[in-house]
């Protein structure tokens, strides 16, 4: 059996296709956007030290390991982050945010400097003309702050990324003068933000484009451009790959989407996409261990319907459906079983399809369970937890069916 006979694939066949996605890099703000979420817990730094781990393991490119400016605890857990990439060599690169402020940026340098770590600054300040008007701002005096603050980072020999907050609420002038300004100072990036969840996909390709037509008149290539997103409207995740299929260099996220009011771009959420889309080939396995470590540390419940890293996300109970998963297996070609009723395999994030027993189930998954599980197939015992089963409102637990089988014995 040939694969793409048994899958005609119109993501890709057609009159609208889009090129293959560029590779493109991955930064995580869990550990500072995410944990800004009031819901959160700000997990200790055992926690966070095996966060960091795992992103590693992940293929997730940078990380953003706190904002040291909040205080000493931050300072203390920021520096011992750059410390663990360092020492263990995990092949992930350490960012802080900072505000476009001295007595943001000085900590960062100094942490730089203690631990022998090029950190990458990444210097925020708001730009929408309504953040203005709310603040009683001018243009010249964000310029000036992004002068000072860009200068500071920059002569201290760091990577530098200028965040404007709120950019795709902002006029296109606005964004020259101090996107001019930030890279004459010497920023190396710079961060599109959509703070509010505002924008759509429209939105997201019309900024990316805009901003490259910018550097490319600068005659600057060498600034890279990143995409910073919020699901206020639902559309980050698509919003975020629309911004690489602009031209965005690099995506930001937090694992679980964690984050101010319904949260951020789901960073487990980007690398599944990007590695079924080809433009990442990462091994995925660890993001199950990733997931499961950040909603303990940060005290999150999962949702059962999550995609790939929900609890039923490759469950059915449903009869055809199990049917399908069972004869796929009974071929013995496990790639046709995970993915006969599943867009994802199950099998590349660690997991695998499930079949449960409920009132809408039939006899072949009550025979699949048993056999799973190593009990004889015997057609009284099918009977019985099949009318067990019809008469429950919910799927049976393994308890449940356990105890039909000892009832049966």
């Amino acid at each position: 059996m040939e694969r793409d006979e048994v899958i005609h694939d119109w993501n890709v066949i057609g009159e609208k296709s889009s090129p293959p996605l560029k590779r493109v890099a991955v930064h995580d703000e869990t550990l500072r956007d995410g944990i800004q979420c009031p819901s959160a817990h700000d997990p200790d730094i055992d926690e966070k030290v095996e966060m960091v781990r795992l992103m590693a393991r992940c293929g997730i490119d940078s990380v953003d390991v706190g904002l040291p400016g909040a205080g000493p605890r931050a300072v203390a857990d920021s520096q011992r982050l750059v410390e663990l990439i360092r020492d263990e060599k995990l092949g992930i690169l350490p960012g802080c945010a900072a505000r476009t402020h001295a007595n943001d940026i000085t900590p960062i340098i100094e942490i730089s400097q203690r631990t022998g770590v090029p950190v990458e600054v990444m210097a925020f300040i708001g730009s929408s003309p309504i953040r203005m008007y709310a603040e009683g701002w001018g243009e010249d005096r964000l310029e000036s702050l992004t002068r000072s603050a860009i200068k500071l980072s920059a002569d201290a020999g760091l990577p530098t990324s200028y965040v404007t907050e709120d950019t795709v609420r902002s006029r296109p002038s606005t964004l020259k003068r101090l996107f001019t300004a930030a890279i004459e100072e010497g920023a190396t990036r710079l961060v599109l933000c959509d703070t509010v969840g505002h924008a759509t996909p429209n939105g997201v390709y019309n900024l990316v484009s805009w901003t490259k037509k910018l550097l490319a008149d600068m005659g600057r290539s060498d600034v890279g451009i990143d995409w910073h997103g919020h699901n206020d409207r639902g559309l980050a995740l698509v919003n975020a790959l629309y911004a690489v299929d602009a031209g965005a260099d690099r995506v930001h996220g937090t694992v679980l989407g964690i984050g101010e009011r319904v949260g951020n771009t789901s960073t487990d959420q980007v690398l599944v996409n990007l590695r079924l889309l080809g433009s990442d080939e990462h091994d995925v396995t660890p993001l199950a261990k990733l997931v499961e470590l950040v909603a303990k540390a940060v005290r999150w419940e999962v949702p059962v319907n999550y995609p790939v890293f929900g609890a039923d996300a490759f469950r059915t109970g449903t009869g055809v459906h199990a049917a399908a998963v069972i004869k796929a297996e009974k071929k013995g070609d496990t790639w046709l079983a995970d993915r006969i009723y599943s867009g994802v395999p199950a099998a590349w994030f660690g997991r695998e399809q499930e079949i449960t027993i409920g009132h809408q189930s039939g006899e072949s998954n009550i025979r699949y369970w048993l056999h799973k599980r190593g009990y004889g197939e015997d057609d009284t015992l099918v009977r019985a937890i099949f009318e067990r089963a019809k008469m429950q409102s919910a799927m049976l637990t393994d308890d449940d069916i356990r105890a039909v089988i000892e009832s049966h014995a």
